[in-house]
């Protein structure tokens, strides 16, 4: 079985979907961590109402890269992509690559708003991650 860990700053939002959805669809293949440079000390409420959408009953919690610093891992994915977030540097062992998302948590608006954002990036996380696990297990 191979490893994934998915990096952030928060690992509150992207990190903690990537994690999710990668152990609940890929188990047979990858197993999951994800964490942050900074971490939030939450997972925000909406990430576990939209991951509950789609099945998927996430039990995490916000983790620090000093968590995983030792562990090895096949594949490192940073996921953040704000130009003023600090996207994390991975310094231990794995391939590493950068696969961008939008932070949901920055998201204003109605209720609404920010779920239809959360439920956006759920999906293109979904989309885009199974597809490069899949190529990379090939």
């Amino acid at each position: 079985m191979k490893t994934v860990l998915f990096l952030c700053t928060g690992n509150s939002c992207r990190s903690q979907l990537a994690e999710a959805i990668v152990n609940q669809t890929m188990a047979e293949k990858w197993h999951a961590s994800s964490a942050g440079t900074h971490p939030s000390g939450f997972v925000h409420p909406m990430t576990f109402e939209v991951l509950k959408e789609i099945n998927i009953d996430h039990q995490g919690h916000s983790k620090s890269v000093e968590q995983f610093r030792h562990q090895q891992f096949d594949l490192v994915i940073t996921v953040c992509d704000d130009a003023d977030e600090n996207c994390p540097v991975w310094l231990g062992s794995g391939k590493r690559i950068h696969i961008g998302f939008s932070d949901p948590a920055k998201v204003t608006g109605t209720s609404e708003e920010i779920l239809t954002t959360f439920r956006a990036v759920r999906d293109q996380i979904r989309s885009e991650i199974i597809k490069v696990l899949e190529e990379e297990y090939l």
